[in-house]
């Protein structure tokens, strides 16, 4: 385990959702916000995806005071994006705040999906209020450098649309992000499989059960028994699945956590919270 603070290798969720926000009686324990993660590297911190979980991160943020953000994005897709006119840093010019996309082709596209968000009558407050953020792109599947120091490996994704998974690596360790995918594209997976290899903790998207899949096949998701199996071949030490249906409650994800834990006693079902050391 690191203990040092500048070796630290470590995810938080803050959202941990698909599709929509589900608050409720039934979703308390595991959270209700859709995606956003907050990633460690030493003192340095990048975000992924700015799903409703990214006003709770927000305001945390605010009250540490002005800081240079990384917001890495797998997609576009509404509840990846719908917590960014909510997210106080990015309105306030103290902040340097860093929009990047690798699903798409220009910075100038990145923009306009975002501009589409926050315009009337959809949203009162327009993007040029996102005083502290600059839209930036990279080819989907090379790596990126958002700063000295911080290189961070890509792969490309199968979902509608286009998404990027990550992978980041620091002190000798390696943290993988894979959501939002579909598995059974075999070039796709081949490669999915080589990018998550030997990593001390892989993310997953497991929306769905292998029950519940057939009738979704082509929505974009996977499976918590695929999440598994990927692990098992790929040598990766911690799974931790994410990207809840927004109707899973929290008792049906005790179950999967208890099956999960069955075949690798390390896996986890992430929950709002949630803080991981790699």
């Amino acid at each position: 385990m690191t203990h040092r603070l500048e070796d630290r290798l470590s995810i938080r969720f803050w959202g941990v959702r698909g599709s929509l926000p589900s608050p409720g009686p039934e979703t308390v324990r595991y959270g209700g916000e859709t995606t956003c993660l907050e990633v460690r590297l030493g003192t340095r911190r990048v975000i992924v995806d700015c799903g409703s979980g990214a006003r709770r991160l927000g305001k945390h943020l605010m009250a540490e005071g002005p800081s240079r953000l990384d917001l890495v994005f797998t997609h576009s897709h509404m509840d990846h994006i719908c917590g960014l006119p909510f997210f106080l840093p990015a309105y306030d010019p103290a902040f340097q705040v860093r929009l990047w996309a690798g699903h798409l082709p220009t910075a100038e596209i990145h923009r306009d999906i975002i501009e589409r968000l926050m315009s009337p009558p959809i949203f009162p407050v327009p993007t040029a209020a996102l005083q502290a953020c600059a839209f930036r792109v990279f080819p989907g599947g090379e790596a990126i450098e958002l700063e000295a120091g911080i290189v961070v490996e890509t792969c490309k994704l199968n979902h509608p649309g286009g998404a990027t998974g990550y992978a980041f690596s620091h002190a000798g360790r390696r943290l993988a992000i894979i959501t939002d995918h579909e598995h059974g594209n075999a070039l796709i997976d081949a490669a999915v499989e080589r990018f998550v290899a030997g990593a001390d903790v892989m993310v997953y998207d497991a929306m769905y059960t292998d029950a519940e899949y057939p009738m979704r096949v082509g929505w974009g998701h996977s499976t918590w028994q695929k999440a598994i199996e990927l692990a098992e071949r790929a040598g990766v030490a911690v799974p931790v699945i994410m990207h809840h249906d927004p109707s899973r409650s929290d008792d049906a994800l005790d179950a999967i956590q208890a099956a999960m834990a069955a075949r690798m006693p390390l896996a986890l079902v992430a929950r709002e919270g949630l803080e991981v050391n790699a």
